[in-house]
């Protein structure tokens, strides 16, 4: 039996965002993600690609597109779920008979006991999605959809945003989410660190707001003296509230490498801890072999000695 697990907000955003030529969406066995709210409420609005799963008597009804033994990740919500363990739950009255009619009652939240049933069937963990549709939809707005079916072509054609690095806060992307106006909008996007050779569109001339680290992706490119300034205007911004995005042009060297480098700075970590946390918000980051052995030397300035050992995995 597999395990049940909570799943912020911030995870789906990213499990939803990920890449590597196209969406990971466009994977049949890359997510599950199923909605055990009513009727009413699914097609009031869901999560992109959610399937709605149905109950009849104990039983759950799995859409037979889904594969659960090989799925990578199966994520579960309802409307608020914020425990693994029982609460009061209120069922309503449906039309179509998914579910009993019946008042509250001391059980497992919907999203609960389908995890716990989903776990029977599958070898990954199963995810909870914390405070449930209410709290993801109120963070990401713009994932919302009424739509139910989609074709391979819809999900080739899906742009994903950039992934969330600290909530609210910092978002990690490539050049071309950098110039897309509905990104910022979205995203709250306040100030932007360009680690590329190209000019972005927004925040030109405003020092405060924009810092531009021009240098090539090679091997041989000099990144360490920039990382103070880099710091300390992350630091700034996240004191004032701002919401930055980092970026290089396919954001997966440069602008993670220097992401790396502030999150060992600023929580007073190893470059493992810090590449680990970045990996698994961005799967597919790569910073080249240069950028990788100057986090080392980073690594001894911020905490006084060399920790990891860089010539092992993941590096």
């Amino acid at each position: 039996m597999a395990d049940l697990v909570f799943c912020e907000p911030t995870e789906l955003y990213n499990i939803l965002n990920q890449v590597t030529k196209l969406s990971r969406l466009t994977e049949p066995n890359y997510l599950c993600l199923l909605d055990v709210r009513s009727k009413r409420e699914y097609d009031e609005s869901h999560v992109i690609t959610a399937l709605r799963v149905k109950k009849k008597d104990k039983d759950y009804l799995i859409p037979e597109s889904v594969d659960l033994e090989c799925v990578r990740y199966c994520v579960v919500y309802d409307s608020n779920t914020s425990t693994l363990e029982m609460t009061l739950v209120y069922n309503e009255n449906e039309d179509d008979n998914d579910f009993d009619n019946s008042g509250p009652e001391l059980a497992l939240g919907p999203a609960v006991e389908c995890g716990k049933w989903l776990s029977n069937f599958t070898r990954n963990p199963v995810h909870i999605l914390k405070g449930g549709y209410q709290r993801f939809s109120g963070l990401y707005h713009f994932f919302r959809t009424q739509k139910i079916i989609w074709m391979p072509q819809e999900l080739d054609a899906f742009q994903p945003y950039p992934v969330e690095i600290i909530p609210g806060k910092i978002f990690l992307g490539n050049f071309s989410q950098a110039c897309d106006p509905q990104v910022q909008k979205d995203l709250k996007i306040k100030a932007h660190i360009n680690v590329s050779m190209e000019m972005g569109p927004f925040f030109a001339g405003d020092p405060d707001n924009l810092l531009h680290i021009q240098i090539e992706d090679t091997p041989d490119v000099k990144i360490i003296p920039f990382l103070r300034h880099l710091c300390h205007f992350l630091e700034i911004h996240l004191e004032l509230g701002s919401v930055v995005l980092v970026f290089s042009t396919r954001g997966i060297s440069r602008s993670c490498a220097v992401i790396v480098a502030f999150l060992m700075h600023w929580r007073e970590e190893t470059l493992q801890r810090s590449w680990a946390y970045v990996k698994k918000c961005k799967n597919n980051m790569r910073p080249n072999w240069g950028l990788v052995t100057q986090l080392s030397e980073w690594e001894k300035i911020v905490l006084g000695d060399t920790v990891t050992d860089i010539f092992n995995p993941p590096y």
